[in-house]
């Protein structure tokens, strides 16, 4: 497969893809060591680059930076999303990241999702993942129930709730949200649940293998900078 019909095919599949997470993914997934400059004049030459109109930005007051974690199991967020199948019924989407790498967890999806079955999946996260010391939310109504903070007491884990109203305050999840939205709810219109959680899972799979590669990558250039080895990207 060449270039052009590489690009063609990843821009299909993933329409907020942009160059760089393009080439990225053929160099450290697919592995080809074409020149990063041959690939971008082949995608400007397709018009790719035109495909995404830029939106105009409001200026904001810049919210105050989440302190990310020096580790793996000091923090984790969760948030829920809403969305409909194609016959209109409605359906929840629970998200669970860790905030040290924003590694996806969890994503746990049903027509309803009471703190009952929100506390399930936590608990089978705990299961093989170990608990985290803190877990950040916003105050629904799942969130501030008698059974979540029973079970936070239970494993000993604190529950660090957001400001309503502040969802900035919870940013590292609300930025997972965005992604889930746009490369999978709303790449189709689906008819079954069981579609929406056949195709997150896959995506999800996904996203964990390419972080792994793309960190062993980065842990093989820091290895042979370390050792004084030279690299190029041309």
């Amino acid at each position: 497969m060449v270039i052009a019909d590489w690009l063609i095919k990843l821009t299909n599949e993933n329409k907020t893809w942009g160059f760089k997470l393009c080439f990225l993914y053929l160099r450290n997934v697919q592995g080809y060591p074409w020149n990063h400059k041959r690939i971008y004049r082949i995608y400007k030459e397709l018009e790719l680059n035109l495909r995404i109109k830029p939106n105009k930005r409001i200026k904001r007051i810049k919210p105050e930076t989440l302190a990310v974690p020096e580790a793996q199991n000091e923090s984790w967020s969760m948030d829920f999303m809403h969305d409909q199948l194609s016959d209109g019924r409605s359906y929840r989407v629970h998200n669970v990241i860790d905030d040290y790498n924003r590694e996806s967890l969890d994503i746990l999806i049903d027509f309803s999702l009471p703190a009952e079955r929100v506390l399930r999946g936590l608990d089978q996260l705990i299961e093989w993942r170990g608990k985290p010391k803190r877990i950040r939310s916003d105050n629904g109504p799942e969130y501030i129930s008698d059974l979540m903070e029973a079970w936070c007491k239970q494993h000993e884990i604190e529950h660090v709730f957001t400001q309503p109203g502040n969802p900035q305050q919870n940013a590292y999840v609300e930025r997972f949200n965005r992604t889930v939205r746009y490369e999978c709810l709303n790449q189709y219109l689906f008819r079954e649940l069981e579609d929406v959680q056949d195709y997150t899972t896959a995506w999800q799979h996904f996203i964990i293998i390419n972080d792994l590669i793309c960190q062993l990558m980065v842990n093989h250039l820091n290895l042979n900078n370390d050792k004084g080895f030279g690299f190029s990207t041309h």
